[in-house]
């Protein structure tokens, strides 16, 4: 699908035709009764597909499509995130059914995954956090490092997710690809230079460095990745909070991303990614009442005293 949508598979307008790649997906001898289209995204088309199932039964399906080879790596990244998240905590995110690439136009991706109505209030805070502080306490890295085992993106940026046993390192490695992508862009600059000397020279070390000294450890959780309220709601059917549109990976817990608006879209020109920073800029709706239901199921990494630096720390 091209950025103008402008195909025969165009989501709404009555039409009700589907990709072959995608009707494969699909379940056997459904028939799609309605398309439409459904949400909003920077960079692709997305959509809703109703379909009517054998028996007679209606089932809806979301679908977000892109285009290019990044489009086939966001979509992979999306899928394999939502994936790991299902498989731990399936109440928390919509089901996902499938990635892959149309048969009829070419380049061109998809990410599919059940249909929640939700709505876009926002979620009880006890109940998210309850919600979020499960998925992090029950997953295990497969290989005990922080990372991820695909590229998983934020926007259409690539995030670092290489396995690293640190996790200062991990962070640093994080934070220098987002310097680079800024500079990249924006052209060098001086003063941004001098900063990032002391941010990885001082501020880091002395942040996350206690996190993993004198006997203290890390356990790499599976965050979100893109966790601002604009990628949560609350599903309808049981008043339960629901999250959408993750870029996993393994990282600190307390760790967090994304912000609102114009700083959305600064931020992913950036490529910069946190979740626990994330819900402290006032724009963000995930105010300070969420942190503070969350420490009530997780305790705060030690030293305790850090913990509010290392949210300065994250939120860049």
């Amino acid at each position: 699908m091209d950025d103008n949508g402008t195909n025969s598979f165009e989501f709404g307008a009555g039409n009700t035709k589907i990709d072959p790649a995608v009707l494969r997906e699909l379940p056997e001898g459904c028939i799609v009764t309605s398309t439409e289209k459904h949400g909003v995204s920077f960079w692709a088309q997305t959509g809703r597909i109703d379909v009517l199932l054998r028996d007679g039964t209606p089932q809806s399906f979301f679908i977000k499509a892109i285009s290019n080879k990044v489009g086939m790596d966001m979509t992979r990244g999306e899928f394999q995130s939502i994936s790991v998240m299902y498989n731990i905590l399936p109440e928390f995110v919509p089901r996902p059914i499938a990635c892959g690439t149309y048969s009829m136009i070419p380049d061109t991706h998809f990410f599919l995954c059940e249909f929640r109505e939700m709505t876009d209030d926002m979620p009880n805070p006890h109940k998210f956090a309850a919600l979020l502080s499960t998925l992090h306490q029950k997953s295990v890295s497969p290989t005990g490092k922080f990372g991820f085992h695909i590229t998983t993106y934020a926007g259409n940026l690539p995030q670092f997710v290489a396995w690293e046993d640190s996790w200062e390192a991990f962070f640093a490695k994080t934070m220098r690809q987002a310097l680079d992508l800024e500079i990249e862009r924006k052209g060098p600059s001086e003063e941004l230079d001098a900063l990032s000397r002391t941010l990885f020279e001082k501020v880091i070390p002395r942040l996350l460095r206690p996190l993993e000294s004198d006997g203290r450890t890390v356990k790499p959780s599976l965050v979100h990745g893109d966790l601002w309220y604009a990628n949560a709601g609350i599903n309808v059917d049981n008043d339960q909070p629901l999250v959408f549109d993750a870029c996993c990976f393994f990282a600190h817990n307390e760790c967090k991303f994304s912000y609102e608006t114009l700083a959305v879209i600064h931020a992913k020109s950036l490529g910069l990614k946190d979740e626990f920073g994330q819900w402290r800029p006032a724009c963000n709706r995930f105010g300070d009442d969420y942190v503070s239901a969350y420490n009530t199921f997780t305790q705060i990494s030690p030293p305790e005293e850090d913990f509010e630096g290392r949210l300065d720390l994250y939120r860049l």
